[in-house]
């Protein structure tokens, strides 16, 4: 897709604007949402916002076009940063595994459970077999592959994921009584949820988004490392969702010991692996990569996604160029940790900007120009 040495892309969510929030709560848009919006329209280079702050002002506001214009401005926010590949900061999404969960025949949800920071999400238990609604997402990436001018690539919560965030109530009764191996029967448990998640949830869908002209698809797996012994479970269900679907697949894993991965995903039929580095430091764990001859794209985190610091081109260059030694520069693309929906758009908007940047200088550094 990109031609050029350490190309940039984006790995998630964005903050969702106040207005959007409001609008979507049934509140009516504050003064400094409009004024947000007039602000950001100008950096952005969008047009025409007259009518979104008087559909705001309207009592009742039609949410799918609030969020349609969301999503526009999120899209123009990630190309005016420079950024090589865009999405629309998942403005769509009340969050990563409620928006799928709530699209899931066999989930209940029963309450709020901190994921990290001061972040909460809206935790389901599975109480019968698990079967897909409808495909989801698939209208979110036609609206943004018509308004983009750079390529897209979607992000979907993976099955593994979705199954380590849930109460697993009905697949750990299907199992029945018969051994007195509680940790294997939770382990059995668990693998067949996963893998009715991969083949009955996330295939068709991955199936859909690929037959409305997905290039690139991105599977979110926070969760990837959270068991170690459960990693057999993640390749297994990741080559089941991403079976006869003809896109450029890639996986993104959040901040964990990826020597837990291998050798494991050495058999997961991915493309790119995107990867948190900035949030530990430890660079060095790239050597895993050419200790184990794994020749796949690698997504190098150099931005922190839990802090304001903006880093500098200077440091992100320098980060690129020390994974280039060990791997060299030809399947190495700059990205932030994970998303930045934790940060201001002021904050995410420096933070991309020098991660551009530095992708330049890193180029430069090796002579394959600006």
């Amino acid at each position: 897709m990109a031609t050029k040495l350490f190309p940039t892309q984006e790995i998630g969510s964005l903050a969702k604007p106040g207005w959007l929030v409001r609008a979507t709560r049934g509140q009516p848009a504050t003064d400094a949402d409009l004024a947000e919006i007039d602000r950001w329209a100008r950096v952005l280079g969008i047009e025409g916002v007259d009518d979104l702050k008087a559909l705001l002002r309207s009592p009742a506001p039609d949410r799918e076009r609030v969020r349609d214009w969301a999503a526009l401005f999120a899209v123009r926010f990630l190309e005016a940063a420079g950024l090589d590949v865009v999405y629309d900061g998942e403005a769509r999404r009340v969050e990563m595994y409620e928006y799928a969960a709530r699209r899931i025949h066999g989930f209940r949800f029963y309450g709020h459970v901190r994921s990290f920071d001061n972040k909460y999400y809206r935790k389901a238990a599975v109480v019968d077999r698990v079967r897909l609604t409808a495909p989801f997402h698939v209208d979110e990436l036609r609206f943004v592959k018509a308004v983009a001018r750079r390529p897209v690539k979607v992000p979907v919560t993976g099955p593994y994921t979705l199954a380590d965030w849930s109460f697993n109530e009905y697949y750990l009764q299907a199992q029945g009584g018969g051994t007195r191996d509680l940790k294997r029967r939770a382990w059995e448990a668990k693998r067949a949820l996963t893998l009715d998640l991969a083949r009955e949830v996330v295939n068709p869908t991955l199936r859909a988004l690929a037959a409305a002209g997905a290039d690139w698809i991105q599977v979110d797996e926070p969760a990837a490392t959270t068991h170690a012994d459960e990693v057999p479970i993640l390749v297994e269900a990741f080559n089941e969702a991403v079976r006869d679907v003809p896109a450029k697949l890639s996986i993104h894993v959040c901040y964990s010991d990826y020597r837990l991965l291998y050798p494991h995903i050495l058999g997961m039929r991915v493309d790119h692996l995107a990867l948190e580095f900035k949030n530990t430091g430890d660079y060095n764990i790239v050597s895993i990569f050419k200790d184990y001859g794994d020749t796949r794209e690698l997504g190098l985190g150099v931005l922190d996604v839990h802090s304001d610091v903006i880093e500098t081109p200077e440091e992100i260059r320098d980060r690129l160029l020390e994974a280039a030694r060990v791997l060299g520069p030809e399947r190495l693309w700059a990205n932030p940790d994970c998303g930045l929906r934790t940060r201001t758009w002021d904050v995410a908007f420096a933070k991309l900007r020098n991660l551009v940047e530095g992708a330049r200088l890193a180029r430069e550094a090796v002579g394959a120009g600006a």
